[in-house]
């Protein structure tokens, strides 16, 4: 059985961000890239599952679609235990984009479980991991909180309003998870740092799949007031902020 791990290359998430060219681009100078939280977790949450014999999981790929910059990125994901990695090498210009060259780039490749984060922790779109599957033209099953393998035999948790949902899904499929996938992201050892170098980055040629979005600009949210003391014996100038000038009540 064989895991596919989708993964984004992002800012850590206390970047200050801003932006050049007119609002139009990214200032990327100085900025550390991570792996995507949401992809870290299903990262560990597949690698729990290789060390658990009972589920019979032949290997964990990564995969992301992105220029060389990525690499450092995809190195880490195979320093934390990953067995190998793939590269679309093109702009991840939209979702639509990351989906169908992520679905071109292993259409052959016979992944059993396909798992994305969520969301990516930039756009916060939610939007690649259902195309994908409907790209595939595979079952997806969203919000999953759980994974379990038992005799070939692959159960999901997912939360749901008022309880949780216990859903059996056949392979190969796509799983979009959530909080709750694995407790902490698996760190890498020394030891896997080192064999992260051994480890095989197969670049793959673009589909050359047109966007469907583009991004005009960028606005950074407004700055907040600063903060306004009021005497604890004073309720009616609180009240009276509150409802005048905070317009919350």
């Amino acid at each position: 059985m064989k895991i596919l791990i989708c993964l984004s290359h992002v800012p850590d998430t206390t970047t200050k961000v801003k932006f050049v060219d007119n609002n139009t681009q990214l200032d990327k100078t100085g900025i550390q890239w991570i792996i995507n939280p949401w992809d870290e977790l299903a990262l560990t949450r597949a690698l729990e599952l290789k060390d658990d014999a009972s589920a019979s999981i032949e290997s964990v790929t990564v995969i992301t679609v992105g220029g060389k910059d990525t690499e450092p990125t995809i190195r880490k994901a195979l320093a934390i235990g990953a067995d190998d990695a793939l590269r679309v090498d093109t702009f991840p210009g939209d979702a639509y984009v990351v989906a169908s060259e992520v679905a071109e780039a292993i259409r052959s490749r016979g992944y059993d479980i396909i798992i994305c984060g969520i969301e990516s922790s930039d756009y916060n779109n939610s939007l690649v991991g259902g195309m994908l599957a409907e790209l595939l033209n595979i079952p997806s099953v969203s919000a999953v909180s759980g994974l379990h393998i038992s005799n070939g035999h692959v159960t999901l948790n997912r939360e749901i309003d008022g309880g949780k949902e216990v859903v059996s899904v056949p392979m190969p499929f796509v799983a979009i998870v959530q909080k709750g996938i694995a407790i902490e992201p698996r760190i890498a050892s020394m030891r896997g740092i080192m064999m992260a170098k051994k480890k095989t980055i197969d670049v793959i040629a673009p589909a050359n799949v047109n966007a469907l979005t583009e991004y005009a600009n960028y606005e950074l949210p407004q700055p907040k007031a600063a903060c306004k003391m009021i005497d604890p014996e004073n309720v009616k100038e609180l009240v009276d902020l509150l409802h005048n000038e905070a317009k919350v009540i």
